[in-house]
């Protein structure tokens, strides 16, 4: 029986600009952030462990000051008024805001029709670092029932703060995770670091259905599919992918105890049906896939180098409509494919299709 993952999982709402619970024990394609965390990591290696304030026991006047801090920089976010979101970076981060500047104007589909909640709130206190360091921080909330941990790279001294948002009445449910420092040429101003965001829900269902949806595929022995429903999941529960908690564990433990990890049949040979009889592609990647804000799965393979467009295009269908036939339950689980063609270790040719419209 599936457990109820809603009583696990969710937790309180809050009101516009407010910070209360709500990723509390949830938390965790590519990362949408770049900034000073672009090297943000969770590798196995020596860490230094500094200190970490919860929002319930951060001291009103930081928790003001975030708030502020937060609220502005979401509204910019959000309005994409980039004047204002390039004025708002902290110093060590002025040079990439190229890269933030692209993250920021991705989110504007993601965060569209919605009103910011903020959810969780951690003051991050690495003042005391001697110079640059991997640095370790466990936030613990108020009961000590759970303990998160956030894992940051190449951290330089100072103080920062990590605010976690949902755009409720966005028809994504789009989550924006901010990165602050303080800013100490400017009499420790809160400051933009990195930029994070992603989608909350995929038509409708959050990353809890995908949880509880994942499981009953496993039942059901549809192993990649419930694979990939396992990578819905946790992408859509957090948006970042630096911070770690009990429950991320569970679902990462659940998966892995899948009869089997669809990259495991790697290089992977289809061949084509129909007017492709004779034709052969190998698969050399698979991996969930939300570019569009949709529920797809990708696969990359080896082109044979096509470059008349009708033609790599047909090529790409053909090797989509062979996977298929392989794993047809795919169709039913997820809204579409993408198909990535290589030659020579380069990209060649790139497509995105509905299952519907695959052969």
């Amino acid at each position: 029986m599936v457990p109820d993952l809603n009583q696990e999982l969710q937790a309180q709402r809050s009101l516009p600009g407010e910070t209360l619970p709500r990723h509390a024990g949830i938390c965790s394609k590519y990362l949408t952030a770049l900034g000073l965390f672009a090297l943000l990591s969770m590798a196995s290696m020596p860490l230094r462990a500094i200190s970490c304030a919860t929002q319930a026991s951060l001291q009103a006047p930081d928790r003001e000051a975030l708030l502020a801090a937060g609220n502005v920089i979401a509204g910019d976010v959000a309005g994409q008024n980039f004047d204002r979101l390039q004025a708002s970076l902290l110093p060590a981060v002025v040079g990439d805001w190229e890269s933030i500047r692209g993250v920021a104007q991705s989110a504007a589909p993601i965060l569209k029709g919605g009103k910011v909640y903020w959810g969780d709130g951690y003051l991050l206190d690495a003042s005391d670092l001697k110079g640059p360091a991997d640095t370790e921080f466990f936030c613990t909330n108020a009961d000590s029932a759970a303990t998160m941990t956030i894992t940051l790279r190449s951290l330089p001294a100072g103080r920062y703060a990590l605010l976690i948002g949902d755009y409720e009445g966005a028809p994504l449910a789009g989550q924006l995770a901010l990165i602050l420092g303080t800013d100490a040429t400017a009499a420790g101003k809160w400051k933009l670091g990195g930029i994070f965001v992603r989608e909350g829900a995929f038509d409708g269902h959050d990353g809890v259905w995908y949880w509880r949806h994942a499981r009953e595929l496993a039942g059901k022995k549809a192993v990649w599919s419930a694979w990939f429903s396992f990578d819905a999941a946790r992408w859509l529960l957090i948006p970042v992918d630096f911070l770690s908690s009990p429950h991320l564990e569970k679902l990462n433990k659940e998966q892995s105890q899948l009869a089997a990890n669809p990259s495991d049949s790697l290089p992977l040979t289809v061949t084509g049906t129909g007017a492709d009889a004779g034709k052969s592609w190998r698969i050399t990647g698979l991996h969930f896939d939300a570019t569009l804000h949709t529920p797809d799965v990708g696969l990359v393979y080896e082109s044979t180098g096509l470059s008349e467009p009708v033609a790599a295009r047909a090529e790409a269908i053909a090797v989509m409509s062979a996977l298929l036939k392989l794993h047809p339950e795919l169709r039913e689980n997820f809204h579409g494919l993408w198909a990535y063609g290589e030659k020579d270790g380069k990209r060649s040719y790139a497509i995105e299709l509905a299952m519907r419209d695959i052969p």
